[in-house]
């Protein structure tokens, strides 16, 4: 689709009001001195001149200077035709800078995030192979060496088989959660979002997780006693997956005989904010901006003897983003870290309470 074309008088009228006030100037000097001075034939010479002169100054603008403007502005169009819109092409030179000017700073911002884009896809890329790679090995590993005669030997056999199950769990692990992280991103998981205790929730949580706990010997504890129910509005199932995976997290990285502890307070009207703290190994602080990235982990050495799928820190910020609330972290390496959510209270308190009332009488 042809572009309108937009003309520019500004550069014929001064162009053509010049060279008519210089030959009028000319003129009148030369009637002057030669006493053939008539007003009537001098303005029409001056009006004349004026129209020839812009009209011709007009055609050799649109001609010849407008095809070079023109050729600027499809190359701009071929360079991104999805962005440049059908619009009118102008001989204005102030117009056409400006248009430039503004498209290669858009060119630039995106070129910039393209290449961070591509520096993430690369590292995400080698994050999932080398994650993969690992289990995928192993049980490849201790087939192999069963098909080689191992599996004669039933002990071995036995020991073989449960030792490739554990890798195949690791492998629907980390499938799972990337799944996870996939439907959450592109917004296909839907939040079933009910009122509830949230006190409850985290007893139910520490249950859970009492002993894996109990190896590092850490304990799982309230900052105070909640004797009161706590009712916030979201999405049960998934604010437990968080509750659990932070506490995951800290007991992870915690010290033998160490505490997490979490503690529930109101921070406006209408949220509580939830903190997870531990006294742990503490994170640098040059890392605390990438702790939610997927795969990062602040090790670097690549050590797995954790385990998990380290995808467990991404899943909670999308799972807690998806509630339209804010997830925060504050380490000091050497010291403990604290993870805190926020979460919308239940706007139907009395009604909750008055149903747990009735229950109990």
């Amino acid at each position: 689709m042809a572009k309108q074309f937009k003309r520019s008088y500004k550069f014929a009228i001064k162009t053509s009001l010049y060279i008519t006030l210089f030959l009028s100037v000319v003129l009148a000097g030369f009637a002057h001195f030669t006493n053939g001075f008539i007003a009537g034939p001098f303005f029409a010479f001056v009006l004349i001149t004026y129209f020839t002169c812009f009209f011709i100054l007009q055609y050799r603008v649109e001609h010849f200077i407008y095809k070079r403007i023109k050729k600027i502005y499809d190359n701009v169009a071929l360079l991104e035709s999805t962005t440049i819109k059908p619009s009118q092409v102008t001989t204005d030179m102030a117009t056409l800078t400006r248009e430039v000017e503004k498209f290669t700073k858009d060119k630039k911002l995106e070129i910039e995030t393209l290449k961070v884009r591509e520096e993430y896809r690369k590292e995400f890329m080698g994050n999932v192979s080398h994650e993969l790679k690992t289990p995928l090995f192993t049980v490849q590993g201790y087939i192999l060496t069963l098909l080689d005669g191992a599996m004669k030997d039933k002990a071995v056999r036995k020991k073989y088989l449960q030792r490739a199950s554990k890798g195949v769990e690791r492998l629907i692990y980390i499938v799972r959660d990337l799944d996870m992280i996939t439907k959450l991103e592109t917004g296909d998981l839907h939040l079933e979002k009910e009122d509830f205790n949230i006190v409850e929730l985290i007893e139910s949580s520490f249950d859970l997780l009492e002993m894996k706990a109990s190896k590092k010997n850490i304990s799982l504890t309230f900052d105070i006693d909640y004797e009161e129910p706590i009712w916030v509005y979201g999405d049960r199932d998934r604010i437990q997956q968080v509750l659990t995976n932070l506490i995951v997290n800290s007991i992870k990285y915690g010290k033998e005989d160490g505490t997490t502890e979490i503690s529930i307070e109101n921070l406006i009207k209408n949220k509580v904010i939830v903190r997870v703290t531990d006294n742990g190994e503490g994170i640098i602080k040059e890392n605390l901006p990438r702790v939610f990235e997927r795969f990062y982990r602040v090790d670097k050495s690549g050590s797995r003897k954790e385990g998990g799928s380290g995808l467990g820190l991404s899943i909670v910020k999308h799972i807690i983003e998806a509630h339209d609330e804010k997830i925060y972290v504050e380490s000091v390496f050497g010291v403990g870290s604290e993870f805190s959510f926020t979460l919308e209270k239940s706007k139907n308190i009395p009604e909750i309470d008055a149903e747990i009332k009735a229950a109990k009488s």
